[in-house]
């Protein structure tokens, strides 16, 4: 019996000790890296933290990121990137360890990280022990996660201020909620920086070679700005950086006289969102009316499937066709005084059968966007709509300068021919280096840790101005 004591006891010693060399191995890691951005919220993350990268290289720095979203990628210091190995294809919080020793090997200025964590407690430890972030990124609060996060959209609010940096710098797009996050940061002594999207121009907007919105760029440029960078060098930056895959896109296909507009904004997933990147599409004239929708409904989701068929009247479509299963969810929330037409295809359909469901009755130049969640009956569909006959853009949308796909005759730059550049870009053919100076007047970090009230932790301390690259 005391030998097995003693075996035991010994197990747990171990374990304590590597614990602790870890740790220590941790915090030697963060310390390497000056500033650490960490971007949370419901929407947009991956895209935010692309963005922040983007302008953060635009302005000289060398800067690595991570994004978790629609597929996981660690974001070199030249742009390049590669998929994020995950065993088993699971995610996990505890890769941020992994991610930051492979980022302080570049010893860069700044690290820019998406939060990958949902529970509550997750995301405090997230912030707490594996990031301690000096600047943090809270994009908006939408309704999702409720049951993690929830029940109310105060809740989430209060749910993702635990990921704000104590005694940092919180920038966030938020408006409806902007009080409950104030009160937040005042608990952590955080400031909070709400960013105003009115102050990015359109012209500004038309350069992106991709879709994205002036939340993001947004925070972006407030990121970049906290760290010295010029709105200029920031906005070159964001316009050549390469786009997430799973970003707001708009496909050309022609079946026989039918020309079809095709956006996916399954990624969208709640109603907020949906309607947000519908009527930017819209807007930029990227889709056009008259407009079709297809619902995909999952049994695991009936409340959503409700969200978007009440979500119809404000969408104004042609027609609507429900796929998946229970589509009574969503037929019977939409207004019954709705005038257009419903499809109901509900189901496991034939793939084929499906499609030729969806495009039934289309004529002449039509746009489509499917909404809802994309597992099941959506993924059917996706993939049978890509093995459509793709068609060219018309004459008209280039003209117009509204947004394509990359890669779909348009180059990064935008409304600017191919020959042109801008001011601060390297053109796509040629390597970009890796810039290790600074630009003058840079703060490796603009955000002094300062003791915390809230966590009992105690604050990395920060690297000398004078010396930023010694000590580990």
């Amino acid at each position: 019996m005391l030998f097995l004591f003693v075996v035991f006891a010994t197990g747990c010693l171990s374990l304590l000790v590597l614990g602790v060399a870890e740790q220590r191995r941790h915090y030697a890691n963060l310390r390497r890296i000056p500033t650490r951005v960490l971007v949370n919220g419901i929407r947009g993350k991956s895209s935010i933290t692309r963005l922040c990268a983007g302008a953060l290289r635009g302005g000289g720095l060398v800067t690595v990121a991570k994004t978790t979203g629609t597929a996981a990628r660690f974001i070199h210091p030249d742009g390049s990137e590669e998929p994020v190995y995950r065993k088993f294809g699971i995610a996990n919080v505890v890769e941020q360890i992994g991610i930051v020793r492979r980022a302080s090997a570049y010893r860069p200025d700044v690290l820019v990280i998406e939060c990958m964590a949902v529970q509550p407690d997750l995301q405090e430890i997230n912030q707490s022990k594996l990031i301690q972030s000096t600047i943090g990124v809270l994009c908006n609060v939408r309704e999702d996660h409720l049951a993690e996060m929830g029940p109310t959209l105060d809740d989430v609010a209060r749910s993702l201020s635990r990921s704000m940096p104590v005694g940092g710098i919180c920038v966030t797009a938020e408006r409806e909620r902007l009080h409950i996050l104030k009160e937040e940061a005042a608990r952590r002594d955080c400031e909070l920086v709400p960013v105003d999207p009115s102050s990015v121009t359109d012209e500004q907007m038309a350069g992106f070679g991709w879709i994205t919105f002036k939340e993001n760029v947004a925070i972006a440029l407030a990121v970049a700005d906290l760290l010295g960078v010029n709105r200029q060098s920031a906005l070159a930056g964001m316009w050549a950086a390469a786009p997430d895959p799973g970003v707001l896109s708009v496909q050309r296909y022609q079946v026989g006289d039918l020309r079809l507009r095709f956006a996916n904004v399954f990624a969208a997933n709640d109603p907020e969102s949906t309607l947000m990147n519908i009527e930017q599409l819209l807007g930029t004239g990227a889709i056009a009316r008259p407009l079709h929708v297809v619902i995909n409904c999952r049994p695991d989701r009936v409340e959503r499937n409700g969200q978007m068929g009440a979500l119809i009247p404000e969408l104004a479509p042609a027609r609507v066709v429900l796929i998946g299963e229970p589509t009574r969810s969503a037929r019977v929330a939409i207004p019954g005084d709705w005038q257009g037409e419903v499809v109901d295809l509900g189901g496991r359909r034939d793939p084929d059968k499906l499609l030729a469901g969806v495009l039934a009755g289309m004529t002449g130049s039509v746009s489509l966007v499917t909404i809802g969640n994309i597992h099941g009956q959506g993924e059917v569909l996706l993939d049978h709509l890509a093995t459509l006959q793709q068609a060219p853009a018309d004459a008209g949308d280039q003209a117009s300068g509204a947004p394509q796909p990359v890669g779909a005759g348009r180059s990064l730059a935008g409304s600017q021919s191919a020959g042109e550049s801008r001011p601060g870009v390297v053109p796509a053919s040629e390597p970009q280096p890796r810039v290790r100076a600074r630009p003058a007047g840079f703060r490796p970090s603009p955000v002094p840790r300062r003791p915390s009230q809230i966590h009992d932790t105690t604050p990395l301390p920060r690297i000398p101005a004078s010396d930023p690259r010694s000590g580990s």
